[in-house]
């Protein structure tokens, strides 16, 4: 069973940067692709996909991360990335790690990000 460990979340002010790792218990070359979500404040909020990364390279980021967030991978440290820059305080919640790995999906436990104005 695939564990994922999120780290980086803190609390930053708006046009500050963070960046977040993803520590997987297996190689990230088994997995067919890497995602990060959001789950804003509010017990009725679900979790909204920011960007994603296939295996073959493809990326993909919503519509409010396109131009500050970067997904990245560092096969070296067997890591996962986001970098997120000009951060504003709607990006506020607690980021997921989420891969897919053969017929498993896997989600770890989140790290809170929270950005004030």
């Amino acid at each position: 069973q695939v564990r994922l460990v999120e780290s980086g979340g803190d609390f930053v002010q708006a046009g500050g940067s963070l960046r977040l790792s993803c520590t997987p218990s297996t190689s990230i070359n088994d997995f067919e692709a890497m995602y990060w979500y959001r789950q804003a404040p509010g017990s009725d909020k679900q979790r909204e996909h920011v960007a994603g990364l296939t295996r073959r390279g493809t990326t993909a980021y919503s519509d409010s991360a396109k131009g500050r967030f970067t997904i990245s991978t560092d096969k070296s440290k067997n890591m996962i990335y986001l970098q997120m820059n000009n951060l504003r305080p709607e990006d506020t919640g607690v980021y997921f790690c989420h891969v897919l790995s053969g017929p498993d999906q896997v989600w770890g436990q989140g790290t809170q990000v929270t950005v004030s104005s």
